[in-house]
């Protein structure tokens, strides 16, 4: 019979994962469980993927707000600290702020305007227009931000960041100077000790801080490589990815050790099955909310870890693309069988070939990263584990 469904994500349920939990038999057996139970079989080149949550988890990879305050205060010197260019988040960044300020005695926070990195909104463009201020160029005190532009809610939350981050840095004993600007050099006119909390831009943001004198420089990415006092750490990525606990915590990005973690769920599922499948962890998604303008990628990465067969970009024909030009002339069976003889002989690497054109050049752990964020979803869903079938597959797979 010939196949009729393509590619398939399902949410896959599982316990509630604590510290120490051995997530390896968890996940395998979650999976298996749930295809005995929905009568679906496992395949080769399924893929198996965990959100990067279950898997700092298990690892116990948690920071306090005193170990944020006390590595800061070693490596930044515990005076007047620069903080830019932070997210505006709740869940992202207000934890690590309050670290941040206890480990220091003044912050100067200098926010991007009209949005942060990932498109969360101070203020519109047209508001920026309405006032005759050039962002690229124009440094604003709170005051003259104040009279331009007055307060504004974030359209999601109802936040006003600038209040509420500026409270969370007065409540740790800090005294908060706040600057708007979208020069990371504006930074050094107030001090020379800086955090640089970018993410996606912040090896550009260290290179031209540094080579404008500054004194230290350190990402979130260079906070909490470390324990501190036996907390959790992560040698490569610090702070960055992390997300609120409670709050006097923090979950730190899921520890490299997580790859050892894929290739063991990996080799357990081809001894039980015989199945090879791939298997991921993964965070937020790549991609962009139309209505709020949000980027949602604010972790490092989609995927911290992944087995070799996940690496690389899509190689796809484009179908409407044969149809209307190498094949315009045919129809029904004809032109079936033309296109599934173009895709059987298509070449290993179509870079550059017209009939591509319109697919997506994106990683492979993007894109299916991307997928499995937006299974498993950020709420009560309760599906941690996602199994995704027929990824791979094409218009010819039987």
């Amino acid at each position: 019979m010939e196949r009729r469904v393509g590619t398939v994500s399902r949410g896959i349920r599982c316990p509630i994962i604590r510290e120490g939990d051995n997530l390896v038999d968890i996940a395998v057996d979650s999976v298996l469980g749930a295809a005995q139970s929905e009568g679906f079989e496992l395949r080769d080149r399924d893929v198996i993927a965990l959100t990067e949550s279950i898997v700092a988890r298990s690892q116990g990879n948690y920071v306090s707000v005193d170990d944020i305050a006390e590595d800061v205060k070693n490596k930044l010197g515990g005076e007047t600290v620069g903080v830019i260019f932070p997210i505006l988040s709740r869940n992202r960044f207000a934890i690590n702020l309050k670290g941040i300020a206890r480990g220091c005695k003044k912050v100067v926070l200098m926010l991007s305007y009209p949005s942060d990195e990932v498109g969360n909104a101070l203020l519109t463009w047209d508001q920026i227009d309405d006032a005759g201020v050039n962002p690229y160029s124009d440094v604003l005190s709170l005051e003259k931000y104040r009279e331009l532009f007055g307060y504004n809610k974030h359209e999601f939350t109802g936040v006003d960041y600038i209040d509420y981050y500026s409270d969370i840095i007065k409540e740790e004993g800090a005294d908060v100077e706040v600057v708007f600007a979208n020069q990371a050099k504006t930074i050094l006119d107030y001090t020379d000790c800086i955090i640089n909390c970018d993410i996606h831009t912040r090896k550009r943001t260290k290179r031209i801080l540094l080579a404008g004198g500054a004194k230290v420089v350190c990402g979130l990415d260079d906070i909490m490589t470390e324990s501190v006092n036996g907390s959790g750490y992560n040698s490569k990525y610090g702070l960055l990815g992390s997300n609120k606990s409670t709050e006097n915590k923090v979950k730190l990005f899921p520890r490299e050790e997580c790859k050892e973690l894929v290739l063991e769920i990996q080799e357990q599922i081809l001894n039980r099955t015989g199945k090879h499948v791939e298997v991921m962890v993964y965070g937020d998604g790549a991609f962009k909310d139309p209505q709020g303008k949000i980027w949602e990628l604010a972790d490092p990465v989609v995927s911290p870890a992944f087995t070799d067969g996940l690496i690389g970009t899509p190689n796809e024909l484009k179908l409407k693309y044969l149809a209307d030009n190498d094949f315009a002339s045919l129809s029904g069976e004809a032109l079936k069988n033309a296109i599934s003889e173009s895709i059987k002989a298509k070449q290993s690497n179509l870079v550059g070939n017209m009939a591509s054109q319109g697919t997506t050049p994106r990683q492979l752990t993007d894109l299916i990263g991307s997928l499995c964020d937006l299974t498993s979803g950020s709420g009560d869903k309760g599906t941690p584990i996602v199994l995704i079938q027929g990824y791979f597959d094409n218009y010819t797979t039987a």
